[in-house]
């Protein structure tokens, strides 16, 4: 009895340490989550304070559009200066991209915001946005083409028509539309159709644009 005993210790006392070991991988790993858990909620919190006071110019789609003041500004554009910005939108999101509205054309937005809040007049704002890849064409479409492949509206409507309303000038790549099998007929109203992006980037960069790349980077 006293043999099986002594093995029993023995067995116990080689595995104490792995199992040592294992309660600090879970001690360590719960202290991870946890920091992970604090960390989203302070962030959350200075987001909402953020946004709280974030403002809009000429355009509001959604809080990531907004433009938040800054105090003791001493470097301003001219305002009496043509600016002509070439948008090259070809974000793609996850399949959900439709569910919401695109990134991309947010950013847009928030782009001809901070020319707006640096008290650039909207008609010396040039915006022109050439638009290839699957969900950047997709969430053009006009609602009856979108609502035929994701069965519910677009919610990027507003977006293109403020976006329209200031100046934006929409182009869609025909290459790209090829490719996704779309048709002219199933872009939003007043969408231009070039051969290919390529060349109105060459275009309107030859003409002074400066060029705003809108991907998922």
């Amino acid at each position: 009895m006293k043999k099986y005993v002594f093995i029993l210790c023995f067995i116990i006392s080689l595995l104490h340490p792995l199992f040592s070991q294992t309660n600090g991988v879970k001690t360590d790993a719960n202290k991870r989550l946890n920091d992970s858990i604090a960390g989203a909620r302070k962030d959350s919190i200075k987001f909402a304070k953020l946004m709280s006071i974030a403002y809009y110019p000429l355009i509001k789609a959604g809080p990531f559009s907004g433009v938040l003041p800054v105090e003791g500004v001493d470097e301003m554009p001219d305002p009496n200066k043509e600016y002509k910005l070439l948008f090259e939108f070809t974000l793609v999101e996850k399949d959900t991209s439709h569910e919401k509205l695109n990134p991309g054309l947010v950013e847009i937005a928030r782009i001809l915001n901070l020319h707006a809040a640096s008290g650039i007049p909207i008609s010396h704002i040039h915006p022109v946005i050439v638009v290839h890849g699957g969900s950047a064409l997709h969430s053009i479409e006009n609602n009856e083409a979108y609502i035929s492949k994701y069965k519910k509206d677009n919610p990027n409507i507003k977006l293109i028509q403020d976006l329209m309303q200031n100046g934006a000038k929409f182009i869609a790549c025909g290459q790209a539309m090829h490719f996704w099998d779309l048709n002219k007929a199933d872009l939003y109203p007043g969408v231009k159709v070039s051969l290919t992006a390529q060349t109105v980037l060459s275009n309107y960069s030859e003409q002074g644009y400066v060029w705003y790349k809108i991907n998922e980077e």
